[in-house]
């Protein structure tokens, strides 16, 4: 009968054997099977058995606990040794004795792992600390208390989750980390607990100050725009007394500026009514500008100002216009006055004495000059020097430009 395995053979009597070295051992019998079948049943108790080796063997490769492997090999061992199963069992016996032969440097690879993991776990658990502590180092009034309570929050949850999942750290050195880490929290929630006290107190404070001055603006409604002055008053008070809170700033900048309302309110009937009165004015007023405003191009100095001071006297004998206008009329008379100045300081300039004799006697300077290079300009001429003619002409025409420059 043919055998198509080299580990094992079915005997006339059924029974199976396993080849072992140079000899060979029966592991048993598979009744009512053909000889196919009870090999084959043999052979997959084998597989069974090299399959357990093989996910031994990466378990190990993978960091399992040396403790783990090596007390698997010895039990994996006992059921591969004589076992009844057609394979290559030498070979299970010598990957385990290799796999077994590797748990004392597994040991001390893992030993030196776990002391990187626990001081790396340190470092982590220092470094949550440390941030922990800086938080608590801030000045509480410059504290964003929102985000620091939020930040502090997120760190906790950090070290318990390292803690949950992280390798367990030496007793001491975990205890002294975790009271530090407490310490900067009650330091935190100390001085948190110490800013929102004094900030009630300045809230309760400015929430005080605040509503007497509402009293005292409200007091001032009746008077109506004679009371502007006091309520513009009451109002850099209010920019003084701080904040009271939002919910309360609110409420009570809504009375404050109500009472405000009220006063302004009073004042704009009143400008209403005087408006309307100055009405009229203000029509008049712009009748003397559409006379006022061509003197924008004036040249008679003397014609100019005589106008413009009969405008002005007309101007004042009208009176007042609406408010609101006052500055747009005001500002183009303005410009009228300023080029009718402009045409008085220009006559003061040329006509000021002094500049007029200075310009007397410079212009016979020059006119002697005049006269003294065109002599030499013929003597020149007459000599036949190209060059005194062209210095003496050019010297002439310069300064006959001055001189008409004078006149």
């Amino acid at each position: 009968m043919s055998n198509p395995n080299p580990w094992g053979r079915v005997a006339e009597d059924g029974t199976v054997y396993v080849r072992e070295g140079d000899g060979e051992r029966a592991v048993g019998e598979f009744p009512g099977a053909t000889p196919e079948e009870a090999l084959a049943y043999f052979e997959r108790k084998y597989a069974d058995l090299a399959g357990q080796v093989g996910l031994l063997e990466q378990r190990a490769r993978r960091g399992a606990p040396a403790a783990d492997i090596a007390k698997s090999v010895a039990s994996l061992k006992q059921n591969v040794v004589g076992a009844n199963a057609v394979g290559d069992l030498a070979s299970l016996v010598a990957r385990l004795d290799k796999l077994g032969g590797t748990v004392e440097e597994l040991t001390q690879q893992q030993t030196e792992e776990a002391k990187a993991a626990i001081a790396e776990a340190l470092a982590v658990r220092e470094g949550i600390v440390a941030e922990a502590e800086a938080l608590a180092a801030e000045d509480p009034a410059k504290t964003q208390w929102k985000r620091t309570s939020a930040r502090l929050d997120e760190l906790f949850a950090r070290w318990q989750q390292h803690q949950k999942e992280g390798p367990r750290l030496p007793k001491n050195e975990a205890n002294e980390l975790w009271h530090r880490f407490r310490a900067a929290r009650s330091t935190i929630e100390h001085n948190r607990k110490a800013f929102f006290a004094e900030l009630d107190a300045q809230h309760r404070e400015a929430r005080a100050a605040k509503t007497a001055l509402i009293e005292r603006a409200e007091a001032l409604v009746p008077r109506g725009p004679d009371a502007i002055p006091e309520y513009r008053a009451l109002l850099e008070e209010w920019k003084r007394a701080g904040r009271a809170g939002k919910r309360d700033d609110d409420a009570l900048w809504a009375r404050f500026k109500a009472a405000g309302d009220a006063i302004y309110a009073a004042k704009a009937q009143i400008d209403a009514v005087e408006n309307e009165e100055y009405q009229a004015n203000l029509e008049a007023k712009l009748a003397l500008l559409a006379e006022a405003e061509p003197l924008l191009n004036a040249t008679d100095r003397d014609s100019a100002k005589a106008k413009l001071l009969d405008i002005q006297t007309r101007w004042d004998q009208i009176g007042r216009v609406p408010r609101d206008q006052v500055r747009q009329i005001e500002d183009r008379l303005r410009r009228v006055e300023a080029a009718v100045r402009k045409l008085d300081e220009e006559h003061w300039r040329a006509n000021n004495p002094e500049k007029q004799a200075r310009s007397a006697g410079l212009a016979a300077q020059l006119s002697e000059a005049i006269e003294r290079l065109e002599a030499e300009l013929a003597e020149a001429q007459a000599a036949g020097d190209a060059k005194a003619v062209a210095e003496a002409q050019e010297a002439i025409e310069a300064r006959r430009a001055w001189l008409n420059a004078l006149r």
